[in-house]
């Protein structure tokens, strides 16, 4: 909070984890974006660092579907102003919902309107809801407006759109059901180390991508989808799991780049976007069965990666 400017005025507010920032959290930060246009005044999304359930509960922290210069990249996209990630602490998490109200949105943010979702819990113990932030509201000269739309589809069997849900389709492999939800192929990001070369070996050089801590990665398995690395969005085939052709324990994420040989890109930072799953994994009984199998796997990942791109121009 000591980086929020001392001359700070007057904004519109909304907290949350907002993980993957998702087709639902995106209609919550739209309303505050355009809630703070018609104000003329700044949008300001409020999150914590780490998740509050990993202070509360440790050990307990959920996957993460996207770091948090990612989801800045993506609210940004949205129209928002600035991100404030408060670190969350023991001692933080001992606010009772009216300290927080004065010490975060009154003090610093100078809060014109609070815009979040119905079930919005805040403060010690998650005291806090919307009708206590509404009763402050009229104290401290401030607003609150409750988004109580809920996006829907498909993908869960039609409950309505949340993180845990994403999270535990990307679990399951389902990234039809995890894109539906996120609004966009579900991505990972990490550095590219030094593995075992075998996929140099066999003519089919991976990047063998080191995720962060907490990464929601996807089942074990084979899937289509982009590696991008230096600006460049490149089709692949993807393999996610320990390589149990060569008794491998070590669970990885590694990416072919389809028909691109020649790519170093050892220690540069990349991500790995996931379209579909293609398969599980296998251990097959010779080399040759390996090479046939992975020659299929690069051929419908290229297949479901050129019709994805040619429905989206």
């Amino acid at each position: 909070m000591e980086d929020i400017p001392q001359d700070w005025g007057r904004s519109v507010v909304t907290i949350g984890s907002y993980d993957g920032v998702h087709r639902g959290h995106q209609l919550i930060i739209g309303r505050a974006v355009a809630k703070a246009r018609a104000l003329g005044v700044p949008s300001v999304v409020v999150t914590f660092s780490p998740h509050p359930s990993e202070v509360v509960r440790p050990g307990s922290h959920p996957p993460i579907l996207a770091p948090y210069d990612r989801r800045a990249e993506l609210m940004a996209g949205l129209g928002v102003d600035a991100l404030l990630i408060l670190p969350f602490t023991a001692e933080f998490s001992q606010l009772s919902p009216a300290d927080f109200i004065v010490k975060v949105l009154v003090d610093k943010l100078h809060a014109r309107a609070v815009i979040e979702g119905p079930n919005f819990r805040f403060g010690h113990r998650a005291a806090g809801n919307v009708d206590f932030l509404r009763e402050l509201g009229s104290t401290y000269d401030y607003e609150v407006e409750v988004v109580d739309l809920v996006e829907r589809g498909e993908a869960g069997g039609g409950v309505p759109f949340s993180s845990t849900l994403a999270r535990k389709l990307v679990a399951e492999g389902d990234m039809e059901g995890a894109a539906e939800i996120l609004g966009r192929p579900h991505r990972v990001e990490g550095v590219v180390v030094r593995g075992a070369q075998r996929g140099r070996e066999l003519g089919y050089p991976t990047a063998n991508v080191e995720t962060a801590p907490h990464t929601a990665i996807p089942a074990d398995g084979v899937y289509a989808g982009w590696l991008s690395a230096d600006g460049e969005r490149m089709p692949a085939a993807i393999s996610v799991g320990t390589n149990v052709q060569f008794d491998a324990t070590e669970r990885t994420v590694e990416a072919y780049a389809i028909d691109r040989l020649g790519l170093d890109l050892y220690g540069k930072q990349v991500s790995v976007e996931f379209l579909a799953y293609v398969r599980g994994m296998a251990k097959f009984e010779s080399l040759d069965g390996l090479l046939e199998a992975i020659a299929d796997d690069v051929k419908r990942a290229r297949a479901l990666t050129d019709a994805f791109d040619a429905a989206r121009r």
